[in-house]
């Protein structure tokens, strides 16, 4: 901003008012008007504006410079930072120049510190002398001081000095003066400053006791929202303003760039709209930025840079060292940037991210390619020696393609891309891997290199990836690299399809063992990793199943043959055939198998097998070993096993623990993926076991549609989302759903009626349609294939679908025999749903007292299990038949209170009534009745069996995964 006249700057400020008032300023507009007004009446008045860049000082000033006007003083403006004040004395010249007319001009004796001979100032020109820097004479000072008096004698003046930390010392040496002398003078002095200017001069001045100082707030969401309206001309949603105050810091510069911005892409002021704005649509938002930037000191853009490289929540210390800044330096330059709403502090009080990601683009606006390539490698240099996290590392590495090729960095970038190939995204992998091999020079990286890209290209294109390996494999010398090499080139034909050739394959794994022992181990691993791999491609998978062997006769003496059996035996659970081999070598496999000896693969097909084979109970124990492990989690296949010890959990009508075990499945887990479809299925079946349909349908969002990916975990999540349109009344939508699960499995050989219950809803989905004969004959195919395999729960859920086809006098002898051979197993809520379903037949049968027997049992069987929709429909039941429940008691060693427990510890560890009353500060009658209530609770009888149900407790695991 250049010097005005009085003319032009009461136009600009006509031109601002204009726009209507400044938001969220009354009270410093309501110090600058009372100034005004104590000027006029002859008084006067000292302000400074002391504010950062952006938030508002020559709005204030413009605002100043109306009221001056209206009032009648003289306006006096200049702007230290204007082109050509640099010199001496150059702002004040500026400043006086209106003065220089001759209207306010006396005769003046001749200068005092004018050399001999000088003539002295014409009466039309500003006293002048030769000054140096900030050193200048008092007669100086005095002389032009005097210039000031005069026009104030004829007229109150105004005198306003914007950017003043700018200006240089000479001219800060004046305006000091000027505010030192005066009292008796109608001059009101305003001078606005950024913060933090660090000008001893400028402190000076606001420290003198007739100062008042001015530091412009942040604008609050309402003010926003009234900027936003004046703007826009349009209503503002209730979140709009606290939005555009993080994204601003409530700078009034940024609000209103980024307002126009919203006004010029016709986007209504909405939270939504705001997120919604591109690049393209914020460069003019992005400049402003810049602009602030540019005029921060040069430490300061520094550390904006160092925080733009190294991104949001970075520790200060290593933004620090990449900035080449003290940390205490470096934190002031932090509290500056987040002083003009650029940067924000977070809740951790110990790291900083941007306001908005164009503010980031900002601060590397400028810096060159092979600039930003070196400052990316500083940085992965840095957080390497700080230990952080491999994934951060190899960002910054990726940016740094010198940087990459080093020995240091190709290791992080290998153990970056293994983690991100076991939490499921092996297309980041590839992008961290596949510039360390340029193309051409396979030949001359290393092996191990390109096994790992190879290993993680094959998920993504599985014939990229299977030339890949076959290159490593070739050049491997490691028997164990080349094993994994020749078990990952075996998938990724697989995934193409190549069936033969992966089974090829196994036959050279043999060349590879230093005996027969090693290489028939290599083969028999290969094999078991070929059955798994495809159990991710349906028609790889039907192709195998014809050319391989399912001989469960193996000894489960090694980890290859346990590998093997596992494999062999989930196929032939699923298909529900020859059941009780495939269960008795999942046991095999368990009994002699360990997380440290054996892949978690092998251990969680074999628990999945016990699953399969309607033992949730062992099937429940052996998920809780596996997942035990500490190393457990870093598998890809962990969601899965979390999921599978979840549906265990569930059959046992552990409730509670299936929907923890599901939630930590999911947690970190790509929606709409594989990993996250197994998982989904079985939160979405126990939410329904609780009743709870609203939770249901908002996970329901999460499943994509159509579901193209025809991968079995899919085929669960199909049964789940027509379970749920079921009771939902969808009952077309459910069958639906349902036949298209039932095909699918089909043509994965799922057929045993263990493995998924969708043949049961799709029973009750055609019953709910009023077709019986569907419904029979589902139930029909059921009963015969568990029956035949000797599947109790399937048998027991297939004779309760039975029974509701039935007339009502049938029905009590099948549910009868379904709850007989249920009690042989651990599915306690599949149990309590055959007791309620047994107890209305024999109500309806008009048997009331057997009805009211088996209801109240299931009754209080589902309030235990945490069941509540089962618990309220036996609830009903149990009152048609004239009975009158009491409340029921809640039972199991959670129900137990605080009292009762801390009683229950100490009558645990041996004491006395007495003692433990005295122990308590308590009655022994307390005790007694405390203890009284822990049997209750506990269903024991007395200390010694409290002893077990005590320590059971502390052993068992309240969150299979955790």
């Amino acid at each position: 901003m250049t010097t005005a006249a009085e003319g032009g700057e009461l136009g600009r400020a006509d031109h601002g008012r204009a726009a209507g008032p400044p938001v969220d300023r009354d009270g410093e507009l309501a110090v600058l008007s009372a100034a005004v007004r104590d000027a006029a009446a002859g008084r006067p008045g000292l302000v400074v504006l002391d504010a950062p860049d952006g938030m508002g000082r020559t709005t204030l000033m413009n605002g100043l410079v109306f009221e001056a006007h209206a009032a009648g003083l003289r306006v006096l403006r200049a702007e230290g930072a204007a082109v050509g004040h640099t010199a001496p004395l150059s702002t004040v010249r500026a400043l006086l120049e209106p003065l220089s007319d001759g209207a306010t001009r006396r005769p003046s004796a001749r200068h005092p510190t004018a050399q001999p001979g000088e003539e002295p100032p014409r009466h039309d020109e500003l006293p002048r002398s030769d000054v140096r820097g900030g050193d200048v004479p008092h007669g100086v000072l005095d002389a032009l001081h005097q210039v000031v008096r005069r026009a104030a004698r004829e007229r109150p003046l105004l005198i306003a000095v914007d950017d003043a930390h700018a200006a240089e010392p000479a001219s800060l040496r004046f305006l000091a003066h000027v505010a030192r002398r005066s009292a008796g003078l109608p001059v009101l002095l305003c001078v606005a400053r950024r913060s933090g200017g660090g000008s001893p001069l400028l402190d000076e001045i606001a420290a003198l006791p007739m100062c008042r100082v001015l530091r412009p707030l942040p604008l609050t969401p309402g003010g926003i929202g009234l900027l936003a309206r004046r703007l826009t001309g349009r209503d503002v949603d209730d979140g709009f303003g606290a939005a555009c105050r993080a994204a601003t810091g409530g700078s009034p510069l940024l609000v209103t760039h980024l307002l126009t911005a919203l006004r010029d892409a016709r986007l209504p002021p909405t939270a939504d709209a705001l997120a919604a704005l591109g690049a393209l649509d914020l460069e003019g938002f992005r400049a402003c930025v810049v602009r602030l930037l540019d005029g921060q000191p040069t430490t300061v853009r520094r550390a904006a840079r160092a925080l733009a490289v190294l991104g949001d929540r970075t520790p200060r210390e290593t933004c620090a060292r990449l900035a080449t800044l003290d940390p205490g330096v470096f934190e002031r330059c932090l509290a500056a940037l987040g002083a003009v709403g650029l940067v924000d502090a977070q809740a951790d009080g110990g790291t900083w991210s941007f306001a908005h990601p164009q503010v980031r683009a900002a601060a590397v606006t400028g810096v060159s390619t092979d600039e930003k390539s070196l400052l990316h490698g500083l940085a992965a240099r840095l957080l390497h020696e700080s230990g952080a996290d491999v994934t951060e590392v190899a960002e910054q590495l990726r940016q740094s393609p010198e940087s990459a090729t080093r020995p240091w960095a190709l290791t992080v970038l290998r153990e970056a891309a293994r983690e991100m190939t076991l939490q499921g995204f092996p297309d980041r992998a590839v992008e961290l891997l596949r510039p360390c091999v340029p193309p051409g020079h396979e030949g001359t990286c290393a092996p191990e290199l390109l096994l790992d890209l190879g290993l993680a290209e094959s998920r993504v294109d599985p014939s990229a990836g299977a030339a890949r390996l076959a290159v490593a494999l070739d050049r491997l010398t490691c028997p164990h690299a080349r094993l994994t090499a020749l078990g990952a080139l075996a998938g990724a034909l697989m995934r193409s399809g190549e069936v033969s050739r992966a089974t090829a394959l196994i036959d050279r794994c043999r060349e590879y063992g230093t005996d027969s022992a090693a290489a028939a181990s290599s083969a028999q691993l290969l094999e078991a990793q070929l059955l798994l791999v495809a159990t991710g491609h349906r028609a790889t998978y039907s192709r195998l199943l014809d050319s391989t062997s399912l001989d469960l006769g193996l000894p489960g003496d090694t980890a290859a043959r346990r590998a093997l059996l596992a494999s062999r035996a989930v196929v032939c659970a699923a298909r529900a055939d020859r059941v009780a081999e495939a269960r008795d070598a999942a046991r095999t496999v368990l009994a002699g198998g360990t997380p440290v000896t054996d892949a978690v693969s092998t251990l969680g097909t074999a628990a999945s097998v016990l699953l399969y084979t309607d033992r949730p109970h062992e099937s429940a124990e052996a998920f809780r070993q596996l997942l035990d492990a500490p190393h457990v989690t870093r598998e890809e296949a962990y969601p899965t096993l979390l999921a599978l010890a979840a549906e265990a959990h569930a059959r046992l009508g552990a409730l509670g623990e299936a929907l923890r075990t599901t939630a930590a499945a999911l947690e970190g887990v790509a929606p709409a993926t594989r990993l996250a479809a197994l998982p989904l299925a079985v939160r979405l079946h126990t939410l329904l076991d609780q009743g709870d349909l609203a939770a249901a349908s908002a996970l329901v969002r999460h499943v994509p549609g159509p579901l193209d990916d025809e991968a079995w975990q899919w085929n669960e999540v199909l049964c789940a989302r027509g379970r749920l349109r079921l009771a939902s009344g969808d009952v077309e939508g459910a069958l639906d759903d349902l036949t298209e699960c039932g095909r699918r499995q089909r043509a994965w050989h799922r057929t045993s009626p263990a493995v998924s219950s969708w043949w049961y809803w799709a029973g009750r989905s055609h019953l709910a349609r009023g077709d019986r004969a569907t419904a029979r004959q589902l139930a029909d195919d059921a009963i015969e294939s568990a029956r035949a395999a000797h599947l109790p729960c399937a048998l027991a859920q297939g004779l309760e679908l039975r029974a509701a086809t039935e007339a009502a006098r049938h029905r009590p002898l099948l549910l009868q025999e379904a709850e007989a051979v249920l009690a042989t197993t651990s599915a306690a809520l599949l149990l309590a749903r055959v007791r309620v379903a047994r107890g209305r037949a024999l109500h309806r049968c008009g048997d009331k007292q057997a009805a009211r027997a088996v209801l109240r049992k299931a009754w209080e069987e589902t309030y235990a299990l945490g069941a509540p929709a089962l618990h309220a429909e036996a609830h009903t039941a149990l009152l048609a038949t004239g009975a009158r429940p009491r409340r029921p008691v809640p039972s199991g060693v959670d129900a137990l209170t605080r009292s009762e427990r801390r009683v229950a510890k100490l009558a645990d560890s041996g004491l006395t009534n007495a003692v433990i009353a005295r122990t308590l500060c308590v009655t022994r009658r307390t005790v007694e009745v405390h203890l009284t209530a822990v049997y209750r609770k506990l269903n024991v009888a007395g200390r010694r069996e409290l002893r077990f149900v005590l320590r059971a407790d502390e052993g068992a695991p309240h969150a299979v995964g955790a």
